[in-house]
């Protein structure tokens, strides 16, 4: 694999070409508003794993317009808390996975609650939320459910449950809610970012490889999924692309990031196809807090794997003490 993005030192100065809409904080303030108007609680039932060291806890939350969101709560075992605490976004394809698996935070002293995620976890990690809102045409995959305006989109939703995932930690009794961070990978990356720019009380995020991000130079790039989804999609529809990039535009974890005021931790992969490094870059250089990024160059989409989460620890217990 060779490098198929701009050279190192033009991708550290790039920005997005995005247009943010007039209206953007309007319509997100509204989504979280009317996401939050109907709160039916959280609740948690501990579930036996088979692990010794670490209580795991099946969790319920409402999400957008207060629809029910699965979750698994980890905690080191017979603790307590308050504890500082993970929320955690899944990639692409991917659900919550199963209740003896992702250990790091939870072994690392940290409470960890893993996000869920609507409509997905068939592809790689099991989940168990639908997503009960309907779309026009689309590609297989959810990159296109909705795409035709913001309302329907469905990352619209998907953002929404990020950002009560982080009202639902910063409620339990086992969380200290000033020390919750938002983290992910790829699509969790991308939720992070958002998360972190909508929700309230955040105090750092942890954004690897995001994807979501400077969505004109991602159409342009895309040669693997998901955002080649949204390429086929344009490709039959040829007459919406204009729409299609103002969707996006509201999802763009480049706006969300210039909204995003507290220390980040970002990484890159320098030979990522799937999410390129300049769209990276985008959303890292309009980052409005503190922020650090850690560069891969010889790595694609994993990024810098447990390389990168021994980083994250030290990098954790600087911010959250």
């Amino acid at each position: 694999m060779a490098y198929t993005d701009l050279p190192p030192a033009l991708l550290r100065e790039h920005r997005t070409q995005s247009t943010e809409p007039d209206d953007f904080d309007e319509q997100w303030a509204a989504t979280v508003a009317d996401s939050r108007a109907t709160d039916r609680g959280v609740t948690m039932h501990p579930v036996k794993t088979g692990l010794s060291l670490v209580d795991t806890w099946d969790v319920r939350f409402p999400g957008f317009a207060g629809q029910p969101i699965g979750a698994w709560l980890r905690a080191p075992r017979g603790n307590a808390g308050p504890l500082p605490c993970v929320v955690e976004f899944v990639g692409y394809g991917g659900g919550r996975g199963l209740g003896h698996e992702r250990l790091l935070w939870s072994t690392a002293g940290y409470a960890h609650l893993l996000m869920d995620t609507r409509g997905q976890g068939a592809a790689w990690s099991h989940g168990v939320t639908e997503d009960p809102d309907g779309s026009g045409p689309a590609v297989a995959g959810v990159m296109t459910r909705g795409i035709e305006e913001f309302s329907s989109y469905y990352y619209r939703r998907l953002v929404a449950d990020a950002v009560r995932a982080v009202d639902a930690a910063r409620e339990l009794d086992l969380v200290d809610a000033s020390r919750v961070v938002v983290a992910g990978m790829s699509q969790g990356g991308g939720l992070a970012i958002a998360a972190a720019a909508l929700g309230a009380g955040v105090a750092g995020a942890l954004v690897d490889v995001p994807f979501l991000c400077d969505f004109p130079r991602a159409l342009q790039l895309a040669v693997r999924p998901p955002y080649d989804e949204v390429v086929r999609y344009l490709a039959t529809h040829r007459d919406r692309s204009a729409s299609v990039l103002r969707t996006l535009s509201y999802v763009d974890g480049a706006h969300h990031a210039a909204r995003a005021h507290m220390p980040a931790l970002f990484s890159v992969g320098l030979m990522d196809q799937t999410c390129p490094p300049s769209t990276v870059y985008a959303a890292y250089n309009a980052w409005a807090g503190d922020k650090r990024i850690v560069e891969y160059p010889f790595n694609e989409h994993e990024g810098g794997g447990a390389h990168h989460e021994s980083i994250q620890l030290e990098w954790l217990d600087q911010v959250l003490g």
